[in-house]
């Protein structure tokens, strides 16, 4: 469901600890099968009506009712069963969500419908039915997933109780209604200033995919496939909407043509929100997303921005078919909606703009990127990907780089495994399988191990069961083999993994012209087929989801020929690994500079990009002194200063390609190579930019205004304030206030902290203008204090996840002191469902000082040489 701004703040939250399965679970004796609602909200007082008959089926007899309601006031309830009329007492309880209709008489098996007139509000947390607001209007929108339908209408708010939807809505007179399918009737009334629209029934689905949406919105609409697309905002905003249609109607085709299966519902809305939590929600049939993840300029964004919009819209449309359509059974499942939607958004957006090679990127450094995911997922606080979760916080906490990261990486890797084909084949019967039901792991691996004939039932329980990921360690191959042993991998060496924890593995080695082929490994120790006549590389494609350890002789030889003999994914893969080893201290720091020096002169952005990540942790964390900092920036400039002057200046021929390496070189040689020139010119640039958007390169303009701000003024923290406040452009908004979190004047970034308790920052947005200072060696200590003297303030801004990404972010700290000071101020002042988030930053920080105690001197020796 997320924007990468949104998503980095996943690495602050969410590992599930398994509980006893607490039962807030509905019983099974009564099913539902069909929902007629009509909902009246009153945007003025932010309170709602609704009226809701609900059919069902009793499946043993029963005295009771137990569902799911939560802010709800109930007005009357009947039952009607067999032509009789029954009238239940009402007992609520808050603490597990529910209501139950306490019966004098036994309800017989078969069917009976619910009648319940109730009340509720439109909350401000961004939840169930919420109020958003514009400086002029007033919305009523929702966010259902994954347990917030309960918010909105009384319901069995499970995702295997599917039903169908006939949803009215009565709206203010001018305002549209909005809601999973298409209106079918549109009427005045009941009251002169207001107007009611019945929309078509829905197809089976779950409560959290339903939606509905009252305010003024303004639509463009397109076509694909006989399907109606339309891209909706508030007005003055859909003139930034036509890129996103565009890929919807390119990704409904390409996702028609993959699954074999044609779009599911009668039209697709995309709906951009003022105020809204997540990056975005695959309602059915009625997307919902946050402004930046839908809206973008063409003409002022960077290649980034709009691969975001891409990327989040191609998600949110491929789970229509796998999590809308097909949904997972309970939420320890929910690794098949996201990790999938993950998954196929690099597939489908790729396929829309190939020039942007989204294909490397996935093997990255990314929060959801491979080998983000790899280093996630080497922590001492973890999880499988099929976890236990059973209370709505155990069940928020799921949607984590886990789900989405780690369950993408590994369908990535076996559809390597299986090739491209057979694995869609696979997709296809699953889906066929499971249309408009429920489905588990297990139907899901059991039809791609059906299709393939191949291991990959055991490949996939291995990974989705097991927590952590392998090391693999190769000795030298030799007469067209290698012998190989696994075990668990941990970035703290102190950490001792534990015994007789193995995967299964599928291997893949390189062959002549980039072919590979693949061995399993399925035992501790194994020796492994490996072809001859080629360099060895035990990750083929970059799509291994494991580290590895090679030979001394063997990493040199890759060493040498690294821009030769390895794709760009195998060398995204190789920095991530070293690095990694870095972090486990099987090899030193200066071992990574050489690596990064090997690539400094790459024509790919997401090599280089991936090989300059690390710098900023190497400048920040490891060394131990200015002087070292000092050698380190001299280094960086005289390393890739050529690469800089070789781009030249930005030309309108320039590839997607070019523009982001441009950037992502002179945001290095400006930032942790302090280049005086690239300082100054970044200050001229970053002014410009805000100035006149378009005159400009975004790409570069961007990246020299993060410069600038690190280097910022009064005058210009005002400039980017005004600009945050006046510019009705979502994607330049979100810039300048981020940017203003981005100073180290501590008394610019004291005021950033302030502005975002002004009440004129959206709640969805206030936590990053603390968490960006605690991410900063130069402002962390005082973000840190300011958080503290003003904590009653600074929680109020907490919506659903962002409490607990504040306490992760804590996880930047690097010293037992400061460790100790943030579990003693969270102790005293406990954040709902953060005790995870806690763990990881203590985890976190216990890391940071494990690797400079392990590679300071060894940073130290690399500086004396230089």
């Amino acid at each position: 469901m997320m924007r990468s701004a949104l998503r980095c703040i996943c690495a602050c939250l969410f590992l599930v600890l398994a509980v006893s399965a607490g039962a807030q679970r509905l019983p099974q004796t009564v099913i539902p099968s069909h929902y007629t609602l009509k909902l009246t909200p009153d945007l003025n007082n932010a309170t709602f009506t609704g009226v809701e008959a609900i059919d069902a089926v009793v499946k043993q007899p029963v005295n009771g009712i137990t569902l799911n309601a939560l802010q709800i006031k109930f007005a009357e309830v009947t039952a009607t069963v067999n032509g009789q009329e029954l009238h239940p007492r009402i007992t609520e309880d808050p603490a597990k969500q529910q209501a139950t209709f306490h019966f004098d008489q036994a309800l017989p098996p078969g069917p009976l419908t619910l009648a319940i007139d109730y009340s509720g509000i439109l909350n401000s947390k961004l939840r169930g039915f919420y109020l958003s607001k514009t400086a002029t209007q007033r919305l009523a929108v929702t966010q259902f997933e994954s347990t917030d339908a309960r918010r909105a209408f009384p319901s069995f708010d499970e995702p295997a109780f599917k039903a169908t939807f006939s949803v009215t809505l009565v709206a203010p007179k001018g305002d549209m209604a909005i809601s999973n399918t298409n209106a079918i009737s549109d009427t005045p009334g009941p009251g002169p200033d207001q107007h009611t629209v019945r929309f078509a029934t829905t197809p089976k689905m779950s409560t959290y995919l339903v939606a509905f949406l009252v305010g003024d919105f303004e639509c463009i609409s397109g076509e694909r496939d006989g399907v109606p697309i339309r891209v909706c905002a508030t007005p003055g905003k859909t003139q930034y909407a036509h890129f996103a249609l565009s890929g919807a109607e390119f990704f409904l085709h390409y996702y028609d043509q993959y699954f074999g299966i044609k779009y599911p519902m009668p039209k697709l809305d995309l709906i951009g929100i003022p105020d809204f939590e997540a990056g975005a929600m695959e309602n059915f049939g009625a997307i919902t997303f946050r402004e930046t993840a839908l809206l973008v300029n063409p003409k002022t964004a960077t290649v980034g921005e709009e691969q975001e919009v891409a990327t989040d819209v191609a998600h949110e449309m491929a789970h229509q078919w796998f999590g809308d359509m097909v949904t997972m059974e309970w939420w320890n499942n929910i690794w098949l909606n996201e990790g999938f939607a993950t998954w196929m958004e690099t597939k489908a957006a790729g396929a829309w703009k190939p020039e942007w090679h989204l294909e490397q990127g996935a093997v990255g450094g990314g929060f959801f990127g491979l080998n983000g995911s790899l280093n996630y997922d080497a922590q001492k606080i973890t999880r499988p990907i099929r976890a236990e979760a059973n209370t709505p916080d155990q069940i928020n906490q799921m949607f984590d780089a886990i789900s989405y990261g780690k369950a993408a990486a590994v369908l990535s890797m076996t559809e390597n495994y299986e090739r491209p084909e057979v694995f869609r084949q696979g997709v296809h019967k699953y889906l066929k399988a499971h249309e408009w039901s429920n489905a588990t792991a297990q139907d899901f691996w059991n039809a791609q191990a059906a299709v393939s004939q191949l291991p990959v039932d055991k490949i996939l329980e291995s990974f989705i069961a097991e927590p952590g990921e392998p090391i693999l360690t190769f000795e030298k191959p030799a007469d067209g083999a290698v012998r190989v042993s696994q075990k668990r991998f941990y970035l703290n060496p102190t950490i001792q993994p534990p015994a007789r924890q193995t995967w299964t593995i599928p291997v893949c080695f390189g062959e002549p012209n980039h072919q590979q082929k693949c061995d399993v490994m399925s035992s501790a120790e194994q020796s492994l087929a490996v072809p001859q006549g080629s360099p060895f590389f035990p990750d083929a494609g970059g799509k291994g989801y494991y580290r590895y350890s090679l030979p001394e002789s063997v990493y040199r030889t890759l060493l040498a020929n690294v821009e030769t003999q390895l794709t760009p994914a195998e060398r995204i893969s190789l920095l991530g690994n070293e690095w990694a080893e870095v972090h486990a201290d099987k090899a030193s720091v200066g071992d990574y500079l050489d690596l990064v020096a090997a690539v400094k002169d790459d024509p790919n952005e997401t090599v280089v990009g991936m090989a300059v990540g690390p710098l900023y942790t190497i400048a920040n964390s490891i060394a131990s002194n200015q002087q070292e900092r000092r050698t380190l920036a001299a280094w960086v400039r005289k390393t890739f200063q050529p690469a800089w002057e070789k781009l030249g200046p930005p030309s309108p021929t320039d590839s997607p390609n070019r523009k982001d390496l441009r950037a992502t070189l002179f945001g290095v040689l400006g930032v942790e190579g302090e280049d005086p020139a690239v300082i100054a010119q970044a200050k001229k640039l970053g002014s410009e930019y805000f100035s006149n958007p378009g005159a400009v390169d975004p790409n570069l303009a961007q990246t020299a205004a993060s410069i600038a701000a690190i280097h910022g003024d009064a005058a210009y923290f005002d400039q980017l304030q005004h600009i945050y406040e006046t510019s009705d452009n979502p994607q330049i908004k979100e810039v300048a206030l981020g940017l203003m979190s981005a100073f180290r004047d501590q008394a610019l970034e004291r005021r950033a902290m302030e502005y975002a308790l002004s009440g004129k920052v959206r709640n969805q947005d206030a936590i990053f203008e603390f968490m960006a200072p605690l991410g900063q060696r130069q402002t962390r200590d005082l973000a840190w204090s300011f958080i503290q003297q003003n904590w009653d303030e600074v929680q109020k801004q907490f919506t659903t996840s962002m409490g607990g990404a504040l306490v992760g972010a804590t996880g930047a700290f690097c010293s037992e002191q400061k460790k100790q000071e943030v579990i003693s101020f969270f102790a005293a002042h406990p954040v709902a469902a953060s005790s995870d988030a806690l763990q990881r930053a203590e985890d976190s920080i216990d890391q940071c000082v494990q690797l400079r105690t392990a590679q300071g001197p060894k940073l130290e020796k690399w500086a004396s040489k230089q």
